[in-house]
């Protein structure tokens, strides 16, 4: 393949299920997951920054599961064909909203009687063959999807969406790469039971142990501590991108990490040379642990009103204003650090 391929697409089962697709036909692929809105924007530029910085001239951008707004489109093709690399955009959706954009753009399919998965799968599938196990899992989404509540795939879809939906344990902001595998991995292994009698059933009573499965290493443990271990390891890798200061003492910095009691104290224990943990959530709150270097409590006070414990406090960051890239996060975190003196 000469090109590659950039895939947008929504944070839902249907969004996901239109990577998986695209997965099954093509290596060179990159993945790139919105809500709609102003993230839509930022994932495409930061699409538009991968382009410009690769070595490969021809470049297709699909966007699938995501409507965008005709300023979007305007804007997007725009800057598409100003690229000094050659690139193909490519939307395929089922939202109606998006009807003045289909009519407007020809890169822009529209089609309200398919989800967005279901029309992917029919336009690769149409151009590099049929798949009889993804076309399974292709009708098992499309059910869900557009509500068809008299399909006998509906009940399997409400679980897999479900367990899309809960798969809140790999941060999708900090590590996209990471969170993609997981789902695709959930969403891989779910198949399995589709073909199981009650498949509904058995794979709602299966979720909770293919999560372990995809955290556990060497021994059994709780979620809860897998998770932790796997996301301190992630943080750890990622700790000099992700360090923060302040006055003397040295701290990472998260977002909606959640669990922060358990992988705050354990990412500390692994890196004595950090100080406190700060996770920063979208309701603007902070929580801020730490292993007896600094008491966090007088921290939480000084930036952000809160309080609490000498080694667990949290507090709200009042002028913190929620973004999509942890870049954009942190940078807006030490400035407020660096305002309070």
């Amino acid at each position: 393949m000469n090109y590659l391929l950039h895939h947008l697409s929504h944070t839902d089962l249907d969004g996901y299920g239109c990577q998986m697709v695209s997965a099954r036909y093509f290596d060179s692929i990159a993945f790139y997951n919105s809500n709609y809105g102003k993230e839509i924007n930022e994932c495409f530029n930061q699409i538009l920054e991968s382009i410009q910085a690769s070595s490969i001239e021809k470049h297709v951008i699909l966007i699938t599961d995501l409507n965008l707004t005709m300023e979007q489109a305007k804007e997007f093709e725009s800057k598409a064909t100003i690229c000094e690399k050659e690139i193909q955009l490519l939307l395929l959706d089922h939202h109606k909203s998006g009807f003045e954009c289909a009519e407007t753009f020809e890169w822009y399919y529209l089609d309200s009687m398919r989800c967005a998965t279901k029309i992917t799968y029919d336009f690769f599938s149409s151009l590099y063959g049929h798949d009889e196990k993804l076309s399974h899992f292709v009708d098992v989404v499309n059910a869900v999807d557009i509500w068809l509540e008299n399909d006998p795939h509906f009940e399997l879809g409400k679980v897999c969406m479900g367990m899309v939906s809960g798969a809140k344990e790999v941060n999708k902001v900090m590590f996209p790469h990471e969170n993609t595998a997981y789902i695709f991995n959930l969403l891989q292994n779910a198949q399995t039971f589709f073909t199981q009698k009650d498949a509904h059933i058995a794979l709602d009573d299966a979720v909770h142990g293919l999560k372990k499965a995809f955290f556990e290493t060497r021994q059994n443990d709780t979620l809860s501590n897998l998770v932790s271990a796997y996301n301190v390891v992630l943080l750890t890798k990622a700790k000099e991108r992700m360090r923060i200061c302040y006055k003397e003492y040295q701290g990472i910095l998260t977002y909606n990490i959640g669990n922060v009691s358990v992988i705050g104290n354990d990412f500390l224990t692994a890196n004595p040379d950090f100080d406190f943990f700060m996770d920063v959530t979208s309701k603007k709150t902070i929580s801020l642990r730490s292993n007896g270097k600094v008491d966090v409590s007088k921290m939480a006070a000084h930036l952000a009103n809160g309080g609490g414990h000498h080694n667990a406090s949290g507090g709200l960051l009042s002028s913190f204003k929620d973004a999509f890239t942890y870049d954009a996060i942190k940078s807006q975190v030490t400035n407020i650090i660096a305002s309070k003196g």
